[in-house]
């Protein structure tokens, strides 16, 4: 099965692995991060139980086979510090979206580049997508730097699309051939 190459997609300093309850913990430390939470389609984690509640629903809908989960290990340390996923699969065209989460304290560190190239690398060469894309917040400009460096070109805005803290935030999409 894919799931299995995904989980073992390995770079430079990160490796990915199967997303487990046992990872709620390490996953809370971003998870529950107001200023990671602003940037990303999940809600904020204020405890760990509701961490807990989330990735297994994430689990679940990856078994059900609409999403592909892994979580990112930095190697130096061994622990959970992002997420990586890609989802909304069109299987007829091709095409799905990839997201990613990470640990606010490696933002700018080269993680989040490394793992967008490994995911893009696994859709392409493994899944056989012929098109992946991304979409972010405006206001999430590492993100767009990321996707950007990866080959991703900017495609369209949709405006008012995100609603974070009771603010309406436009959606930048992103796409990759």
């Amino acid at each position: 099965m894919s799931n299995t190459l995904f989980y073992s997609l390995e770079g430079e300093k990160i490796k990915f692995k199967q997303m487990t309850i046992e990872d709620s913990e390490e996953i809370h430390s971003f998870a529950s991060n107001s200023e990671v939470s602003r940037f990303i389609g999940w809600p904020l984690t204020t405890s760990l139980e509701e961490t807990e509640a989330y990735v297994k629903e994430m689990i679940k809908r990856e078994a059900s086979g609409s999403h592909i989960y892994g979580n990112v290990i930095d190697k130096s340390s061994n622990k959970v510090v992002g997420t990586a996923m890609i989802f909304n699969f069109h299987h007829s065209a091709k095409h799905a979206e990839i997201g990613y989460v990470f640990h606010q304290d490696l933002w700018g560190k080269g993680f989040c580049t490394e793992t967008v190239k490994l995911i893009c690398d696994f859709a392409f060469n493994v899944l056989g997508l012929h098109k992946i894309h991304a979409q972010v917040t405006e206001t999430n400009i590492g993100s767009s730097r990321v996707l950007e460096k990866n080959g991703f070109k900017l495609e369209g805005r949709l405006r008012d699309y995100y609603f974070i803290d009771n603010q309406y935030y436009d959606s930048l999409i992103y796409g990759k051939l």
